[in-house]
């Protein structure tokens, strides 16, 4: 059937589109750019911040480009005088209500608002006058409201609402004193705020960001009696060159290990390992329950954003969780007892750092849970925008580097564990493991991509050693809900389930390379990053978690076999049913 179309001009230039096409799409297919501030493909779509209007002849006042649908015969004009007045008059009063430190902003040179700026050649504010005043919100571990340096944009709050299902934020009160904020204009530490980081990415300003550790981490570097080491997710490889002007989803992992060694850590390790560890671990737990009449659907646990949310809302249904600790949990309780036993150091001496993709990261190292005899699994987080800070901070020339591999005794990851940093990695991984077991046998194909791509929810009927294995994906809160609210009405039909709080997975999480809202409009940057993942896995001699040297050497020197008590000692946790709103 042919979708009808409609033929308009924009600036001279003829064009036909579908039929529903807005004209701000109809412009940018043109390759004719007109600017925005509020908009957000798919998921703010408002028409708030009118920095997109156009004139269209034989109509009085301007249109709002993003929300106003192309018509037959429209004649419409993108930069009259009128047009580029008005747009720089909505620019002046935007910025005379807006904190003036750029040059100390976390977004300095990654602001949609100073872009913008810099184009209309805004040099001197033109509207001067009172300016609101709001209280900075650092009380969690994990992101730092500062609304002084908010344009009321509410990219963050449709993220949160629509993408998320959340709601943590709003807008609150009316006229000049509106701002975006929580229930009762509390802390997001203390509302139902899961710290995924989605409205970081979302938010056009430095109004939202992550909580910074550099500085901390800078004076255990330099501290001669810490021995600091740092792991690295497998999503900051494929992500942290972006903040070196490179393509999105290259491997820099060479890069990064050897700057990471220039910055000064005394060991440079891979989190991959950590991910080949869980595996071992959660196949393990699969199996048991499977065998052995344990709660199903069993569903991952490495997603602490997740996590939260389960406690949260589904207090009642925490037994579903697999017990096993996420990958950089699990690795720095190896690294302060393993390692340190094995290498003479005393683990009260060491510090661990994880460069992760993730911001909830940040709030799940603070966790009571994750420490083992009284010491931290891990000591800070860094995403992976703060270790690109730490590395132009050194004077580093990143793309310069030469390439390095990471430190033994730990040595080289599977294929398995680079695929957890995307969405269906932790269950491909996972079941690589698990059928070996329960088939007896090592299984040749081991590709499962049912479970890989964008879809929101994927689902999977396998064949297992005569069993008919139902498995699941989700990725995004909100589909997480849909889950969650199929299991707590008995209808779920699946097994084995992996939920990761960031739409996309880790690739695309709160602590990654931001990118502005007209290259998530034009560029799969999920896509990207995760071909990326898989590239690596294909790649790799070894693509099994049970089948690596490593996990093969930590469980005859010291973990015995998964599952052991050993192992539970360390490599495991407990989940409790939280409060959604922590007010006094």
């Amino acid at each position: 059937m042919n979708e009808e179309m409609v033929t308009l001009t924009i600036d001279g230039i003829e064009t036909k589109v579908k039929k529903g096409t807005t004209i701000l799409q109809a412009a940018r297919e043109l390759g004719i750019d007109i600017p925005t501030l509020c908009f957000l493909k798919d998921i703010n779509e408002v028409g708030d911040c009118r920095m997109c209007i156009v004139e269209i002849e034989g109509r009085k006042g301007f249109a709002t480009s993003c929300i106003q649908k192309a018509e037959e015969g429209m004649i419409v004009h993108t930069h009259t005088p009128d047009v580029l007045e008005a747009r720089h008059v909505i620019l002046d009063l935007i910025i005379s209500n807006h904190a003036k430190d750029c040059l100390t902003c976390t977004r300095s040179g990654n602001c949609e608002l100073q872009l913008l700026a810099r184009k209309f050649n805004i040099t001197n504010i033109e509207f001067p006058g009172e300016v609101t005043k709001h209280k900075v919100d650092d009380k969690s571990p994990a992101i730092v409201r500062d609304f002084n340096k908010c344009i009321l944009c509410r990219r963050c709050v449709s993220t949160c609402k629509k993408v998320q299902e959340i709601g943590a934020i709003d807008c609150i009160n009316r006229g000049f004193e509106s701002c975006i904020s929580t229930t009762y204009d509390h802390s997001l530490n203390d509302v139902d705020c899961t710290f995924c980081g989605q409205c970081i990415e979302s938010c056009p300003t430095g109004a939202l960001h992550e909580k910074e550790s550099i500085n901390d981490v800078w004076a255990k570097i330099k501290d001669p009696d810490t021995y600091v080491i740092v792991q690295t997710a497998p999503a900051v490889r494929v992500a942290l060159g972006e903040e070196f002007e490179m393509p999105i989803g290259t491997n820099v992992k060479g890069k990064m290990v050897t700057a990471l060694k220039r910055i000064g850590f005394d060991k440079v390790f891979d989190t991959n390992t950590g991910a080949d560890l869980t595996i071992m671990e959660e196949a393990n737990e699969f199996v048991e329950r499977l065998q052995n009449g344990g709660t199903l659907p069993m569903i991952t646990s490495c997603s602490p954003g997740w996590v939260r949310f389960a406690e949260k809302n589904y207090g009642d249904l925490l037994e579903h969780l697999s017990t096993c600790k996420s990958p950089h949990q699990m690795f720095g309780a190896i690294i302060k007892s393993y390692f340190a036993e094995k290498y003479g150091i005393d683990k009260e001496k060491i510090c661990t750092v994880s460069v992760m993709p993730c911001i909830a990261k940040k709030y799940e190292c603070t966790r009571p849970e994750m420490e083992v005899d009284g010491i931290r699994d891990v000591d800070y987080v860094l995403t992976t925008r703060e270790l690109a800070r730490m590395i132009k901070q050194a004077n580093i020339d990143f793309n310069k580097l030469e390439d390095s591999n990471f430190d033994d005794p730990m040595g080289e990851a599977t294929g398995a564990g680079a695929i957890f940093g995307t969405t269906g990695g932790v269950m491909e991984a996972a079941i690589r493991t698990a059928v070996d077991t329960l088939e007896n046998r090592s299984i040749e194909n081991i590709e499962y991509k049912e479970v890989r791509g964008e879809k929101q929810i994927k689902e999977a009927t396998l064949n297992i050693a005569g069993k008919e294995i139902k498995i699941a994906v989700a990725s995004g809160l909100a589909n997480a809900r849909k889950i969650m609210e199929q299991i707590r009405e008995g209808k779920s039909p699946y097994h084995f389930v992996e939920i990761m709080a960031c739409p996309g997975g880790c690739v695309m999480g709160g602590g990654q390379p931001i990118k502005n809202s007209k290259i998530l409009a034009s560029v799969d940057v999920r896509k990207l990053r995760a071909e990326s993942l898989y590239s690596i896995d294909e790649k790799s001699t070894i693509r099994k978690s049970h089948e690596s040297p490593t996990m093969k050497m930590l469980y005859s020197e010291f973990l015995q076999k998964p599952g052991s008590e050993v192992a539970h000692k360390y490599l495991h946790t407990t989940y409790s049913a939280k409060p959604k709103y922590d007010i006094e």
